[in-house]
């Protein structure tokens, strides 16, 4: 019972497809959030939330450069193999015992078929994010005056995936908090950002 639990737990874990991207990129070496951001183009809040899960369960680990920016890598590596193909009885089992494995069959077969649901539905939402992504780059390109430096720019791409705190900015621009906070601020004369309580929002874009 005990391994059957934790090959659910497993499961229930890379059953989500933006985590199992994150693992296979990790693979190949150390990413900032930024960089696994802008890879798979998922949002910076996102891919933390994806992150600190996968840290809790020692999947991940992270580390500070000497800039103060926040890597992450693989603590411990997954390989999961599941088949369905033969389950061989060598023994005596209890009724118990085949209900359990008739469980644990249909749970994995539902599974698949969620994944693959869940997957098609994520391809719309990455070429919607994709387009985002070059409208955003566009207008920091007509709009120069209105961007000062590359930062700002994370900061509104940032931004317009969903509305942030300053500590989630932080993590998710890498850029030092005063640094941010000007920016902010200046978005915020501008009519660029709004701020609700504690949370940054990019005008125009989340429901406004």
């Amino acid at each position: 019972m005990h391994d059957v639990a934790e090959a659910a737990r497993l499961l229930d874990i890379l059953g989500n497809r933006n985590r199992r991207r994150i693992i296979e990129l990790l693979r190949q070496k150390p990413c900032f959030v930024t960089e696994i951001s802008d890879t798979l183009m998922l949002s910076p809040k996102a891919v933390i939330d994806h992150l600190q899960m996968l840290e809790r369960e020692t999947i991940l680990s992270c580390q500070m450069d000497e800039r103060r920016r926040k890597y992450y890598y693989l603590a411990h590596d997954i390989l999961i193999d599941i088949s369905l193909k033969e389950i061989r009885i060598v023994s005596a089992v209890t009724d118990e015992d085949t209900e359990e494995n008739e469980r644990l069959k249909q749970s994995v077969a539902m599974l698949g078929r969620m994944i693959k649901a869940h997957d098609k539905i994520l391809t719309s939402l990455e070429q919607i994010n994709h387009d985002i992504e070059i409208k955003i780059h566009d207008l920091a390109q007509n709009h120069k005056d209105l961007f000062r430096s590359e930062r700002e720019v994370t900061v509104v791409i940032a931004l317009s995936h969903d509305s942030l705190t300053l500590p989630e900015l932080v993590e998710a621009t890498e850029i030092p908090q005063d640094a941010l906070a000007d920016i902010l601020r200046r978005f915020e004369r501008r009519g660029i950002v709004k701020r609700g309580k504690d949370r940054y929002t990019l005008r125009g874009v989340h429901a406004e």
